[in-house]
């Protein structure tokens, strides 16, 4: 294992039923303003936004509401969020949501007490931020483990840029598995696919001899595969709905990452395939990951060999992949951009192939070429 440090600031409230009772408790120890931060409409029509307000009234907030935060959260969203937060002297922000919530959040927190444009303060004055408006989550659709970290991947529309941004850890963050019940099936697929994505996009990543870290992964995403089967079967399987929220926040709390340098050169890929059509992330994911792994796995057999049989029990890489490629089928994610509706142009192809990041932890350095020959194989 490589060298590192390991600090987790955020209180974790994990469990069936608890929303209610922590979020009380967790609202006396703020002060009066609290913007309600939140995506569509799904959050009204399921009645989780009235009970929300009736008790941040009852705790006697004032109540900032901030609403449309979109799947892919735009920086514009961002500063909109900020000039509120400052107008309004909001004292926490309260994300209620996703991950796509949370992560507009995040940035809204750090840039409503920062002078400076954020992304030139990240990007150009290599700088992270350090003051920032409290927060909390409260989570509804799991898969990304956003709750879990100050990272937040936001799309900067004018530049053509889904990129990374560094803001606040929440304080708090509130894990109920009967909220996801509020959200369609098909988020919860499709997070539930990020979830395992994230895994392995750590998995894969250096050093490739498995460490106790990679060996812990490979029991997450064991039951991930098994708990997604389990709730495509029966939506009403708490015990599945339980699993997969932890497996989520497992996925993004540092655990799996420690001694590791990671991979994600799949997600790097996605983010810009994202910042020229507006996908959905779970889904895109979905497309690209085992196309990608047929252009790196001859160079690291070992690993993807001890992939095969750890998580899927099988005995090589080539039949690991090929599960995956199922499994994918399986739970009803796309296998091809055409599934999705996408319809990339040669321009559009070789520009996002040309803007992703290539990541240092890939056990094959891609260039532009071999992006583009991904892109036209997923088509």
């Amino acid at each position: 294992m490589i060298r590192f440090d390991y600090h987790f600031p955020i209180r974790i409230h994990f469990g069936q039923g608890c929303f209610e009772e922590t979020l009380k408790k967790e609202l006396s120890k703020y002060d009066k303003t609290v913007m309600l931060a939140y995506g569509g409409g799904s959050l009204k029509h399921t009645g989780l936004y009235d009970r929300i307000v009736a008790l941040l009234t009852e705790a006697g907030k004032t109540v900032v509401d901030f609403a449309g935060i979109m799947p892919n959260p735009t920086y514009k969203k961002v500063q909109e969020g900020a000039r509120i937060a400052r107008e309004q002297k909001v004292d926490l922000i309260l994300a209620v949501g996703g991950g796509s919530v949370s992560d507009c959040c995040k940035i809204i927190s750090a840039q409503a007490r920062l002078d400076a444009d954020i992304w030139d303060y990240e990007y150009s004055e290599r700088k992270l931020p350090t003051d920032f408006i409290p927060m909390g989550v409260v989570v509804t659709a799991s898969g990304t483990g956003s709750e879990q970290n100050n990272g937040a991947v936001i799309t900067h529309e004018e530049r053509k840029q889904k990129s990374a941004l560094w803001g606040a850890f929440a304080d708090f963050a509130i894990l109920d598995p009967d909220l996801t019940k509020t959200v369609p099936m098909r988020q919860v697929v499709s997070g539930a696919f990020d979830t395992l994505s994230h895994c392995m996009e750590t998995y894969f990543g250096n050093p490739h001899a498995t460490n106790v870290s990679d060996e812990i992964n490979e029991a997450i995403q064991r039951n991930v595969i098994q708990n997604l089967r389990a709730i495509i079967a029966n939506p009403d399987d708490d015990h599945a709905r339980s699993e997969l929220m932890w497996d989520s926040a497992m996925g993004e709390n540092g655990i799996l990452k420690l001694g590791k340098q990671t991979d994600f050169q799949c997600h790097m890929l996605e983010h810009q395939l994202g910042a020229y059509t507006d996908c959905n992330h779970g889904q895109g994911l979905a497309v690209l990951h085992s196309v990608l792994y047929k252009h790196i796995y001859k160079n690291a057999p070992e690993k993807f060999n001890r992939w095969a049989q750890e998580v899927w029990s099988l005995r090589n890489a080539e039949e690991g992949i090929d599960a995956l490629e199922k499994f994918i089928r399986e739970v009803g994610l796309p296998t091809k951009l055409s599934e999705m509706g996408l319809k990339l142009d040669e321009d559009t192809t070789r520009a996002i192939a040309e803007s992703t990041v290539i990541t240092l932890g890939c056990c094959k350095q891609l260039t532009a070429e071999e992006l583009c020959e991904i892109l036209n194989e997923c088509k």
